[in-house]
């Protein structure tokens, strides 16, 4: 993948600092175009800092950051042209339902938009004209990512995008993620489920205490770990992505 695709967005030593507490600590990483990239690790490991400051919502304390061209430093607002956020449900106007939400957006990003077309991607036409709050968890995320793709995003950036949801809606939102990828977009996303990171993802970054600990693809990770002699007990195969982790930070996964 290196060899062959290009560098969307490069990340080099990037630090986020509060006080003395260092959130973020020089980490560097490259993402390719058309590709999931992943951001695995526990809360407090510095991904969703990470991913706000890519997003321009958040500064950063020092490093680099280029996103397809264009230096966050200097050229922001290009950045934002070309990106789309995931907002939280919260952030929906109530009164509104949803053909009148993007086109709200829509106006907001000086776009031209067929709210119907982008319902129907999301397999979200028959709840056009339903409010944010009849919607379901699944619905609602389905949704919120719509409104991600509505300025023609060439990157888009999604946080814990499945938490709390059933594990069909899950499974609904996965397909979802890849057909967009599939597309032509690239895809950005924070996780703390290990199957999710492994079943989606092309590459994945694991996070812990604000450094990278590990980049590499899914397979790879667990390939390497079962080659240097680690074994599961009562298991069909010998290690999976969560044996890489856990192996990688040294502490049990807490689930919020």
């Amino acid at each position: 993948m290196e060899n062959t695709r290009k560098k969307i967005i490069s990340v080099s030593n990037l630090v986020k600092k509060y006080g003395d507490f260092e959130a973020v600590r020089s980490i560097s990483f490259d993402v390719y175009e058309g590709e999931i990239f992943g951001l695995l690790g526990p809360n407090g490991a510095g991904k969703s800092t990470t991913l706000e400051i890519m997003e321009t919502l958040r500064e950063k304390s020092s490093g680099k950051i280029s996103i397809d061209g264009f230096d966050l430093d200097t050229d922001a607002s290009s950045i934002k042209k070309i990106i789309g956020v995931q907002l939280q449900s919260s952030g929906f106007y109530p009164g509104l339902n949803l053909i009148e939400l993007i086109r709200l957006f829509g106006g907001l990003y000086n776009k031209s938009v067929e709210p119907m077309s982008l319902l129907e991607k999301v397999n979200l036409k028959d709840k056009a004209k339903n409010k944010t709050k009849e919607l379901s968890g699944g619905q609602k995320q389905r949704f919120s990512i719509a409104t991600t793709l509505i300025n023609e995003p060439r990157i888009i950036f999604l946080d814990e995008p499945t938490t709390g949801l059933d594990p069909q809606a899950r499974r609904n939102l996965w397909d979802l993620i890849r057909q967009i990828r599939d597309a032509g977009t690239t895809v950005i996303i924070t996780t703390h489920y290990m199957d999710e990171a492994e079943e989606l993802c092309d590459r994945i970054a694991i996070m812990d205490q604000g450094r990278i600990v590990k980049l590499d693809s899914p397979e790879n990770m667990i390939d390497e770990l079962v080659k240097n002699g680690f074994e599961r007990k009562k298991q069909v195969k010998n290690a999976n992505l969560e044996d890489v982790f856990l192996t990688l930070t040294g502490h049990e996964w807490k689930e919020d």
